[in-house]
């Protein structure tokens, strides 16, 4: 018997402790770091009082830190097994904004639930993930790339994608396609589908255009000329650059933002709060942010590289790419290099949704990492 074949039960059959024991704890203080971030953001922007909001961040983070550490003892194939009811609840939840969602900042897009409002589009986005990493890990090499087997992963990605448009709310619509797309891509399917998919898409954009809500349009053309309009559509992006500028290499120091405190910012406790970090702590400080986020990054991708199962490959590489996502789209939002679109910053920008949908996120690749050694049978 090789020492491979004597060690492999503990691994593969892990007690509680051992689970605990495992957890990445370095990852858990980097996400603990970030949080603590947006804890000093929030305070500042609240003029340095503690206001209700700035509690609720702490409070919530701790049940979502909590959640997180839950999700990370589950065993992977509960979570094979609950991949497919993790969507259907995520779409009943969607569907039942139709009817009694919460409309607030333009659109319907939230459930009143008591302690919060959640945000359906949110947890679609980590079940979406995993229904398509069910799904391909039930398919070989050969049938990912066939075009037959699209029709299911495009069916799951189209009913929430028109869901979450009609709310409306096409920023995330469009975030949640990205990321299924992603999964497909690393799935197997074939570049045709992504080369097809691009230029049909560019063929749609007059009619996209037309079926557009006027402030849609407006955010557009604000983003590609800010000056049309600076003290209406333009004014949130000129400030936000002017913020950020003024902060230079090492900031002006903590509580001592000028745009934030002199309340020329729009939206400062949500999609601008990069903007209130970078002008009190400058590039340093921004540069920094952007470090703990890629150390999150960089685990995950590890997992999903190391990882021997197709289903916690997908899972963890998917979840990796929606996380880079909120990432990247607020940071270029807030620097003039996309259309503001309401896409938070995960863990520092106020709102429960988000900071739970990341936390649940890395609550599943903390969980494909305590696994990534185990084979599971395409047919489990």
């Amino acid at each position: 018997m090789t020492a491979g074949t004597l060690f492999a039960p503990r691994r593969l059959h892990k007690s509680l402790a051992q689970k605990i024991r495992d957890i990445n704890w370095f990852i858990v203080l980097v996400l603990i770091a970030i949080a603590a971030i947006g804890c000093a953001m929030l305070y500042s922007v609240s003029g340095a009082r503690f206001e209700p909001w700035v509690k609720a961040h702490a409070v919530r983070f701790g049940f979502a830190l909590a959640a997180m550490l839950t999700v990370a003892l589950v065993d992977i194939r509960t979570l094979l097994r609950l991949a497919y009811p993790a969507y259907v609840g995520a779409l009943i939840l969607l569907v039942a904004v139709e009817f009694i969602g919460v409309v607030g900042m333009g659109g319907q897009r939230w459930l009143d639930i008591g302690f919060m409002r959640l945000q359906p589009s949110e947890p679609m986005k980590i079940a979406l993930v995993m229904a398509l990493a069910r799904y391909y890990h039930g398919l070989n090499a050969w049938q990912s790339a066939r075009f037959t087997y699209l029709l299911v992963p495009l069916a799951l990605i189209a009913v929430p994608m028109v869901l979450i448009a009609r709310q409306p709310d096409l920023g995330t619509a469009l975030m949640l396609a990205l990321g299924g797309a992603a999964v497909m891509f690393l799935a197997g399917a074939s570049k045709w589908l992504f080369i097809g998919g691009g230029a049909a898409a560019a063929a749609a954009v007059p009619v996209v255009w037309s079926l557009l809500h006027d402030y849609q349009r407006d955010r557009i053309l604000t983003f590609l000329n800010p000056e049309h309009d600076p003290l209406g559509a333009g004014y949130q992006i000129i400030q936000s650059k002017i913020a950020l500028g003024s902060g230079g290499a090492f900031g002006k120091g903590f509580l001592a933002g000028t745009q934030s405190h002199l309340n020329f910012l729009p939206e400062m406790k949500t999609d601008f709060i990069f903007t209130v970090l970078g002008e009190e702590f400058g590039i340093v400080g921004g540069l920094l942010v952007i470090a703990l986020y890629m150390v999150l990054l960089t685990y995950a991708l590890y997992v999903a590289a190391t990882c021997r199962n197709q289903f916690g490959r997908l899972l963890a590489a998917g979840l990796a790419f929606t996380i880079f996502l909120y990432m990247f789209i607020n940071i270029a939002m807030v620097m003039g290099l996309l259309p503001v679109v309401g896409v938070p910053l995960p863990l520092i920008s106020y709102g429960g949704s988000a900071m739970l949908t990341m936390m649940l996120s890395f609550g599943l690749i903390l969980a494909v990492a305590q696994h990534r050694k185990l084979a599971i049978p395409r047919n489990a």
